[in-house]
């Protein structure tokens, strides 16, 4: 694969731009789901991302263009619909276009990033396409992480739909388990929703999603308001405790959705990550912030 160079210039616009649209824990993924290469650059805010684009510019495994465009994409494509929001984003598209043209390249809808003068196809569009195919995973794990890393993705062209069809908007906890169980579906021929637990104090719960096969659980919580959101630990302190009482499960998988950034340090909730011991069973859990 021959990776095309970022220049500095690029990198810091772009960089200047995303990083407004979240906090690191959301642009992480978005990066992570986007194909940057390695772990997140361990920097401040307004440096991480521009870095983290020229680092992805210097691999040559990466197709550094797909990234960038993956990157954009949302941005790129989404109109605010308030006016005031408006300008400051055409404001920022202009001065995207215009680093990119500088680099004699050019953003396409849907993600695409072509040199100037490249032709867009259908054949080519086939080729770009074949690209975006991720490597077949080689375990279930690596599978759910893609589906959950790429939540946020997946929702976008849901959300914001051609002309004349119906929007489908992500608002509560039910709307993302529907959505992450279509994703899984294709991948893991068992996956039963709203499985019971054992008992725990008294107290029995259903889990969202349990893969028996792979002796995994999906729990998903989704940030209705402030208030909620400084409950959500202690949720999943208690969840914990279920699941460990399971005895098909060891392996703990916890997706946070969190769309309008309620969260305040969504990072704590890492401190629940690692292994969770409950007599002689024990259970590995990992956590993941989705925002919008």
């Amino acid at each position: 694969m021959k990776n095309t160079r970022l220049s500095r210039a690029l990198c810091k616009i772009v960089g200047d731009v995303i990083q407004t649209t979240g906090g690191h824990p959301a642009l992480d993924a978005l990066f992570a789901s986007s194909g940057a290469p390695g772990e997140p650059p361990a920097l401040a805010h307004h440096s991480k991302w521009k870095e983290w684009l020229f680092r992805t510019g210097q691999d040559p495994a990466v197709d550094s263009l797909q990234v960038l465009g993956n990157v954009l994409e949302e941005y790129m494509d989404t109109r605010p619909t308030d006016a005031a929001d408006q300008a400051q984003w055409n404001e920022n598209k202009l001065r995207i276009e215009a680093a990119l043209a500088e680099d004699g390249l050019r953003y396409f809808r849907l993600g695409r990033v072509l040199p100037v003068g490249q032709a867009t196809s259908t054949q080519d569009d086939g080729q770009i396409a074949a690209r975006l195919v991720p490597a077949k995973p080689d375990s279930v794990d690596e599978v759910i992480l893609v589906v959950i890393q790429g939540l946020r993705r997946a929702m976008h062209p849901l959300t914001y739909r051609r002309k004349g069809a119906e929007q489908l908007r992500f608002a509560n906890e039910y709307d993302v388990q529907d959505l992450l169980h279509a994703l899984l579906r294709p991948w893991v021929q068992d996956v039963r929703p709203e499985e019971y637990t054992p008992s725990y104090a008294g107290k029995s719960t259903r889990m969202d999603f349990l893969l028996p096969a792979h002796e995994l659980v999906i729990e998903t919580k989704c940030v209705r308001d402030r208030q909620h959101a400084k409950g959500v630990g202690d949720e999943l302190i208690l969840d914990i405790a279920h699941y460990a009482a399971h005895p098909t499960c060891k392996k703990l998988w916890c997706v946070v959705y969190d769309p309008e950034h309620l969260f305040m340090n969504p990072e704590s909730l890492k401190d629940l990550e690692g292994k969770h011991k409950k007599g002689n069973r024990g259970i590995d859990v990992r956590v993941f912030v989705v925002h919008k």
